[in-house]
């Protein structure tokens, strides 16, 4: 059985999926949630299966952040036996020295989406769940040893945090998140791990940065192109061969997990209410309790 999901952020739909394995199939779940987006079963050059999916679209970035069904995609994996979640997304950047086109390793969040479902659990008393870490150490140290190893230009430990979008921020927002202690600004990463985490799915993330955030640097706007001038032709270059890398990442970050057994507080998160009484093991009935 496939124990790995990987969730391709900004760029997957460029990318044609055989890049990454063997496809087997294509399907979409129904949930109680609605439809899940299409699932890949794909085949590992070494011989075990993963699932993919592509949060924004198979063609193009159809959907925007706030209108992902995270829900949907997220009790898709737990009902096909997901373990570990390996997901990526292209933030902004603010901070100089993250550069567009490098990789980041996210350790930590800031939340400041606004009407999102963020929680599984709307009935029952559940969810008081801790959030430290924030990702999965054991997908964390497999991502930094895996980018070390390609030789990749990376940054270990950082801060996203996490708006409602679509739109970009403001520059004052960028200057209060910077004082926050943000290092990264996107819009897809909450709720996507704190629901895996409901569910005891390891969560691990992947940045890889596309722009510099608004004020950052001094780019004037140019229209009817990406980020409106925020991103130069030269650092798109360095972007685009940053995504062309995914599917070499991806294939070995799941060959490093694959050999090791999950030993993080991961698939533990809801021991204490095992404990008392208030779920068991079918974890469909912890999501439709009360």
């Amino acid at each position: 059985m496939a124990k790995f999901m990987v969730i391709g952020g900004s760029g997957a739909y460029t990318l044609s999926k055989g890049e990454f394995g063997e496809v087997k199939e294509v399907k979409r779940l129904e949930t109680p949630f609605g439809l899940s987006n299409p699932v890949y079963l794909i085949t590992h050059p070494d011989g075990f299966d993963f699932f993919f999916l592509s949060r924004h679209g198979e063609e193009d970035y159809d959907t925007t952040a706030p209108f992902v069904n995270y829900r949907a995609n997220v009790y898709a994996a737990k009902e096909l036996g997901v373990e570990r979640i390996l997901a990526w997304t292209g933030p902004g950047s603010l901070r100089e020295e993250f550069k567009p086109g490098d990789f980041v390793v996210p350790t930590d969040l800031l939340d400041f989406t606004k009407g999102r479902k963020g929680t599984f659990f709307e009935n029952g008393g559940l969810g008081f769940v801790r959030q430290s870490p924030v990702f999965c150490p054991e997908i964390s140290r497999a991502l930094r040893d895996v980018l070390g190893e390609l030789s990749l230009t990376y940054h270990f430990g950082a801060t996203y945090v996490c708006t409602e979008g679509p739109r970009l921020e403001t520059p004052a927002e960028i200057k209060a998140f910077k004082e926050l202690g943000a290092d990264l600004v996107g819009m897809t990463l909450i709720p996507e791990v704190f629901l895996a985490k409901e569910l005891e799915i390891c969560y691990g993330a992947l940045c890889y940065v596309t722009n510099y955030a608004e004020g950052v640097k001094d780019y004037s706007f140019k229209e009817g192109i990406l980020f409106e001038g925020m991103l130069p032709e030269e650092q798109k270059e360095r972007v685009d061969r940053a995504v062309s890398s995914f599917p070499l990442i991806v294939k070995e970050v799941l060959k490093r997990l694959n050999s090791l057994s999950r030993q993080c507080p991961c698939g533990r998160l809801m021991e204490r209410y095992r404990r008392k009484g208030k779920i068991g093991s079918d974890w469909k009935e912890w999501i439709f309790r009360g």
